[in-house]
């Protein structure tokens, strides 16, 4: 990669890690509404799956805003965001009131699962943990 594409992948990361990382913190601050949140769509054990998503969401956001196994968190996320779209922004069972917002956020979820297939195919740049750790 050249220097150019090192800073912009690293760009990327930090931009598609933040999403992940403040939404996480988000979801502690607000425990108890983001439980009644999981309740609400009927998901079993929604105190667990809120704390899971509060890992995920820390972990793999931190992951890719470091570069520290960035393919692997950036796989997770891609099929968590893809689920969580399904799930929570199902725009096609949405009241009409609600339905055009439902689309755009279940469009930008696909987004942002795009992106991070591509992060997970061509890995994190040399400005990156995993680069560090790497073998010369």
């Amino acid at each position: 990669m050249t220097t150019t594409q090192n800073f912009t992948v690293l760009a990327g990361r930090i931009l598609l890690g933040l999403i992940f990382v403040l939404s996480g913190f988000g979801k502690i601050a607000g425990f108890d509404g983001t439980v009644g949140y999981i309740a609400s769509q009927n998901l079993p054990l929604p105190s667990v799956v809120a704390v899971l998503t509060i890992l995920v969401e820390l972990g793999g956001g931190l992951a890719l805003v470091t570069g520290f196994y960035t393919r692997q968190a950036a796989l997770l996320l891609a099929g968590f965001t893809l689920v969580a779209a399904v799930v929570f922004h199902a725009f096609w069972a949405a009241p009409e009131a609600a339905k055009a917002m439902q689309q755009i956020n279940f469009l930008k979820n696909l987004s942002i699962a795009g992106g991070m297939l591509i992060l997970a195919a061509f890995g994190p740049g040399k400005l990156s943990l995993e680069s560090r750790r790497a073998p010369a």
